[in-house]
């Protein structure tokens, strides 16, 4: 049996919630006679993702949402499905990205599934007649979302969408303890250098930097945090970080990890501050955060030093380090999240696309967040997989928690 196989089943038997949400889509086939289109990082765990949708009875199309994130095994192996297609590999150009992604738009989706919304914004723009037969879709991550809600305010979004990042399970999990560690892994497979006594400067401290301001902590490193929100960086104080700008934290890293979302987080003029030896990394999700083209620019000498660990010698004589030519490290150096947080994830995915097919006559063109009531059933999904056991209300404690009429 092939690798990519093997990695799909050992996901499955740490995806307990999604594999649950598999069997009864099997039975009733929520997705008969629709596509569903997804552009998601192409690994062991969107494969079962990928199942899952395939059992509830779709015809579905897959393409790679990074070009360093495929795992090439994986994606052979569920190519062989006959009702899935699969289009990407690792280290694609940025031509085959677009060729890739227009090839599930070629598919004819019925609902999409976006990581960064690329496809909703091909929909929008320059596809709109392939949008009029879409249902509505699901962003998985906070830029997709960022991204959406400019569309809707501007009154461009082409059609319905759940903003499945918003889930607790989603961002509570997947951001923090997902982000978190495998960033730490992408970044550990990519150097293996020592964290403990060394400074890393970690750029935004939203649910992913919380996460990996967190876990290089636990390494031993000793953390800054740089912010532009106040409360985020009041809150960085508050749980033991020093936060600086990052014209002052430049000079004392060693390692920096942008988490933002935004452009320009370190750019040539701040890089110039940084001091010898320095290890640049990016867990947002694109490749926008790291000025990587400039510093090629003014860089007198580049080499590979080891995959995906890129060496650039300064005017000054300095030497810095990128990681994974400043794509997600932790897709692009690793294998991206543990399979138990996608399983959360990918069930908020999976349940979502079911919601847009129930009450499509009633969505109209804006953002979704899932019903909590549906984000709670999620984690008692994964809690009932993994074994464990909470309270329950009694039913004077329904009626305490409901009433006013008690006090002091």
């Amino acid at each position: 049996m092939d690798q990519g196989q093997l990695n799909m089943e050992l996901a499955e038997r740490s995806m307990g919630a999604l594999m649950s949400v598999r069997a009864r889509f099997a039975k009733e086939k929520p997705f008969k006679g629709l596509k569903i289109g997804l552009a998601l990082h192409i690994t062991k765990e969107t494969a079962v993702l990928v199942r899952t949708l395939r059992d509830g009875g779709a015809k579905v199309a897959l393409c790679s949402c990074n070009p360093l994130s495929t795992q090439d095994d994986v994606a052979v192996a569920l190519a062989s499905d006959k009702d899935v297609f699969v289009y990407g590999h690792k280290g694609e150009s940025t031509k085959e990205y677009y060729e890739y992604l227009q090839k599930v738009l070629d598919f004819g989706p019925n609902i999409v599934i976006d990581d960064g919304c690329d496809l909703v914004t091909a929909l929008a723009t320059r596809e709109r007649k392939k949008a009029a037969q879409v249902i509505g879709g699901c962003e998985e991550t906070t830029t997709g979302v960022q991204r959406l809600r400019a569309m809707e305010k501007e009154g461009v979004l082409p059609f319905p969408m759940i903003a499945v990042n918003d889930n607790q399970t989603k961002h509570l999990m997947d951001n923090l303890y997902g982000t978190g560690q495998s960033t730490l892994d992408g970044i550990l497979r990519a150097t293996n250098v020592m964290i403990a006594g060394k400074t890393a400067v970690v750029a935004g401290y939203g649910s992913c930097g919380k996460g990996v301001a967190l876990r290089l902590r636990g390494h031993g490193a000793n953390v800054i945090v740089t912010e532009v929100d106040p409360f985020r960086a009041l809150q960085a104080v508050m749980d033991g970080f020093r936060v600086l700008p990052m014209k002052e934290a430049a000079p004392l890293g060693d390692l920096f990890v942008t988490v933002t979302g935004n452009v320009d987080v370190l750019t040539v003029p701040v890089m110039r501050l940084m001091k010898e030896g320095a290890i640049l990394a990016n867990s947002g999700h694109f490749d926008c955060e790291i000025d990587v083209k400039g510093l090629r620019g003014v860089a007198k000498k580049t080499r590979a030093i080891r995959p995906f660990m890129e060496e650039f010698l300064l005017p000054s004589g300095r030497r810095i380090y990128v990681l994974a030519e400043g794509r997600l490290v932790n897709l692009a150096a690793a294998e991206g999240h543990p399979s138990e947080v996608m399983s959360l994830s990918f069930c908020g995915q999976a349940l979502a696309c079911e919601y847009l097919v129930k009450n499509q006559k009633t969505l109209t063109k804006k953002v979704y967040s899932l019903p909590d009531e549906m984000d709670r059933q999620i984690a008692e999904l994964q809690l009932e997989a993994t074994g464990f056991e909470i309270d329950t209300l009694t039913a004077k404690q329904k009626k305490y928690l409901g009433s006013w009429e008690s006090g002091t």
